[in-house]
């Protein structure tokens, strides 16, 4: 809501906006040909979820990204800059749940509102590409990929214990999950067991690990996915368990500390391992059940939190340790998970801070093998050691007196040798669960017959579609699971009666190739046309969020590297460069509904203008930084918009024709501040380019005033200021292009250049220190050479005062600073 009396502005900016929105729409100024002689530059910005209304972090996040691809225009390039819905999604089931309306009908008005709202924006997207998700004619595609994935080995099925959401009802991805609860309704998460498919992003593993591919990241988000794939190296063993006649003989572990293996003395099995039900005794059956009900309940973060107590129950069997011959006990205990590693840990107390509080707990042995410096036999450990280097190892059979780097080697080798584990890699990351109990989403083109199992649906047959008529109430099972006419149909291997998968896909999988499709949206016979797709990417320039860091940027990445190897794409990377920009806020807080401190741009756009609120955005600090709306900001900038308007429509007829006395000074700030400008749009630093702008005009109206300009060098300085402001301003700067005559339109014509020559001062201050303190500023010609320098920095009466009667002992001229430093003695 506008809180303050909005700025009058000089002009009617709703007449403005509307008569070059239309003309631009209708001339199709932004049309983008792939036939254009031009360089190619793709440039894209996140594409929105339809909820129904854009805010004011829409417009700070879409604002800047269209400036700079105009910007890009304007420097000779043919710029596709594409605009799309992300529009399937759990917000629209639950519309259909709360309010009776079909998901697909609310995302379409939804679409359709904002679609108006991002054209009331002054974008330069080119409307005939857009792509929208929930569409048949896309989602065909996400199945497309599903069954080429399937066929390639990087797609399967598994039950395994997945992240529940009871809110929303449905399985959520580990990267969803945020401090054991829901990201989206904050309920707390629990754990299910369930029959889900994969995406195998772990085949990926150390390559996206490679950012060589990437021309400009920002290295936190490089870092965020370095620490999300979590790649150590190491080894993995096994402890036998041959005594109990199972068809498992041993217990596999994957470790990266192999040199501590002799002190061993409990293992730890994940709740949900397997083997936990084979071998706990009878004795200890009902203990253990309770304590695995009891962890299925609680979310992984929660299991893995360093601030919840380490819990486990002893299953009354043992394995035995192959190197030492020692049986130990094996315990379940939460804090090891099923989907992680082998789901079994080696609990070594001594050098393990996790293992030490465990044992200590449970009364186990705590067993010293690689000892510190200065450690005696005997001696007890006040806390785990876990110096990975500089220990020696002790209790280590043969291996006793090895430095702790030769005692790893030798037992890495020893357990290879005897074909008791082998060097490995192991990763933190997990394979990307895609299965969502959901049916706004993507249908998983698969059948289940009872002769032939799973059996992938047919290319021919695609797309799987939604059925219109599905009924919508919060059962926690999917609305497809009861829609007879969806889950009955035929086998098409043989004939039979089947049943069709009712769970649809992540949501992200739409958003992981969505860039592809954009360069050929009504291509049929394939995701993209493979011309198209060799023209325009990978894309040059992407923003957006830094949140997605671990969600949304990785899987594009996966889904790149996917797709280059299906032959898809002939590029590895979707995104060669990367900008992050902040996040807006309304009184140092977050924007909320239930703070009531959203800001709705609809006003202020209908009050001053798209090209205010564009401007203000830009304005209120660096992009990246984010910055706290203020309506006196606003108006600020709505000022500085009359005072441009004043100065482009000021006549030039009392102007001298020629020679102003102020032409020179008036032409090297124009230089100067273009120089700037455009330096600052390559950088996304729109608010220093700005307040270069702002400082320009500031000193251009007092000349004109005082009749010290010529009219030719006026015009040259209107004329390039409305080039330079027209990427961020397109609607006012058009307008004033055609006020003053010049041929439309002005977003088709090149930036403004500067000559370094004309952009140099004439004159510069010389700043001269004696013994290291400032004791003048003089100003001086700007082609002093260090000679004149010297000699005029020496007879200073200012510098005399420090050195008069006193011995120079240097005098050093600092070239490019102007700064000369003299040096004296006594």
């Amino acid at each position: 809501m506008v809180t303050t009396r909005m700025v009058q502005l000089r002009y009617d900016p709703k007449t403005i906006d509307g008569k070059w929105q239309s003309r631009w729409a209708a001339d199709g100024l932004y049309r983008v040909s792939d036939d254009d002689p031009r360089p190619r530059w793709y440039a894209l910005t996140m594409f929105p979820y339809p909820s129904g209304d854009l805010h004011i972090g829409h417009w700070y996040a879409m604002s800047p990204s269209d400036a700079h691809a105009r910007f890009m225009r304007m420097r000779g390039f043919n710029v596709l800059h594409p605009m799309g819905f992300d529009a399937f999604g759990l917000p629209a089931e639950n519309a259909a749940i709360k309010r009776g309306i079909h998901p697909h009908t609310w995302t379409m008005a939804n679409i359709e509102r904002m679609r108006g709202q991002l054209r009331s924006m002054g974008t330069v997207y080119d409307w005939s590409r857009e792509v929208v998700t929930c569409q048949p004619a896309y989602y065909k595609w996400n199945q497309w990929f599903f069954l080429r994935m399937l066929e390639k080995g990087l797609v399967y099925r598994a039950n395994a214990p997945v992240n529940w959401c009871p809110g929303c009802n449905t399985v959520l991805a580990n990267e969803q999950v945020v401090d054991g609860k829901c990201e989206r309704s904050g309920d707390v998460v629990i754990r299910r067991e369930m029959e889900q498919w994969f995406f195998k992003i772990t085949a990926y593993a150390d390559e996206l690990l490679d950012f060589s591919g990437l021309i400009e990241w920002p290295e936190r988000i490089k870092t965020m996915q370095a620490n999300w794939i979590g790649r150590s190296e190491g080894v993995e063993t096994s402890f036998d368990i041959s005594e109990y006649g199972l068809a498992d003989r041993d217990i596999r572990v994957f470790t990266t500390r192999i040199d501590t293996i002799f002190g061993v003395t409990f293992m730890a099995l994940a709740p949900e391992h397997p083997l936990v039900a084979k071998l706990t005794s009878a004795d200890r059956r009902a203990a253990v059940d309770a304590y695995v009900q009891a962890a299925r309940e609680a979310s992984e973060v929660e299991r893995l939190s360093t601030e919840r107590e380490k819990t486990g129950v002893f299953i009354g069997a043992y394995a035995t340790n192959r190197l030492n011959g020692e049986r130990v006990p094996i315990y379940a205990a939460d804090y090891v998970l099923a989907s992680y590693g082998t789901g079994a840990v080696m609990g070594v107390p001594a050098h393990d801070e996790r293992d030490f509080v465990f044992a200590k707990k449970y009364g186990i042995p705590i067993k010293v093998v690689i000892a510190p410096l200065g450690w005696s036999e005997g001696d007890e450990l006040p806390a785990a050691y876990v110096d990975k280097a500089g220990g020696t190892q002790v209790h280590s059979g043969r291996f006793s007196g090895m430095p702790q780097a030769e005692g790893y080697k030798a037992i890495a080798d020893e357990i290879e040798a005897k074909g008791w584990g082998r060097r490995t890699v192991g990763y933190r990351m997990r394979d990307w669960l895609i299965s969502r109990q959901r049916y706004w989403g993507t249908p998983i083109p698969i059948v289940y017959c009872a002769r032939d199992g799973a059996v992938p649906v047919p290319y021919d047959q695609l797309p799987v579609m939604l059925p219109e008529d599905a009924e919508f109430k919060p059962t926690g099972e999917s609305p497809l699971a009861r829609h007879a006419g969806f889950v009955n149909t035929t086998c098409p291997r043989c004939g039979d009666p089947v049943t069709r998968e009712t769970d649809t896909m992540d949501t992200f999988v739409d958003s992981s190739w969505y860039f592809l499709r954009y360069v050929s949206p009504h291509y049929e016979e394939g995701p993209a046309d493979p011309r198209s797709a060799r023209h325009w990417c990978p894309v040059n320039q992407y923003t957006g969020g830094a949140e997605h860091a671990t969600m949304h940027l990785l899987y594009a990445r996966f889904f790149t590297k996917a797709m280059r190897d299906l032959g898809v794409v002939e590029f590895g990377e979707p995104f060669l460069r990367l900008f992050n920009q902040g996040t807006i806020l309304s009184n140092h807080m977050k924007m909320s509904k239930s703070r009531g401190n959203v800001v709705a741009p609809d006003e202020y756009v209908g009050e001053l203008g798209a090209d205010v609120v564009r401007l203000y955005l830009m304005f209120l600090g660096p992009w990246e930084g984010g910055g706290d709306w203020s309506d006196t900001g606003i108006n600020g900038v709505a000022r500085w918009v009359n005072r441009l308007w004043d100065l482009a429509t000021k006549p030039v007829g009392t102007l001298p024709a020629i020679d102003g006395s102020a032409d020179r000074e008036v032409t090297r700030l124009l230089h100067q501040t273009i120089k700037k400008a455009i330096g600052d749009y390559e950088a996304f630093k729109y608010n220093t380019a700005i307040a270069a702008m702002m400082e320009f005009t500031n000193n251009l109206a007092p000349v004109h005033e005082a009749g010290a300009v010529s009219a030719s060098v006026y015009r040259q300085a209107i004329h390039d200021l409305l080039l330079l402001l027209a990427p961020m301003a397109p609607h006012i700067t058009e307008e004033l292009w055609e006020r003053a005559g010049h041929r439309y339109s002005i977003h088709q014509r090149s930036l403004p250049t500067w000559d370094e020559r004309l952009a140099a001062a004439d004159e510069v201050t010389l700043v001269v220190q004696v013994n290291g303190k400032v004791r003048d500023r003089i100003t001086v010609p700007a082609d002093t050479n260090e000679e004149a320098a010297k000699s005029v920095a020496l007879a200073s009466d200012k510098v005399r005062q420090f050195t008069e009667g006193k011995q120079v002992g240097q005098v050093i001229f600092v070239p490019g600073r102007w700064l000369v430093s003299v040096v004296v003695k006594g």
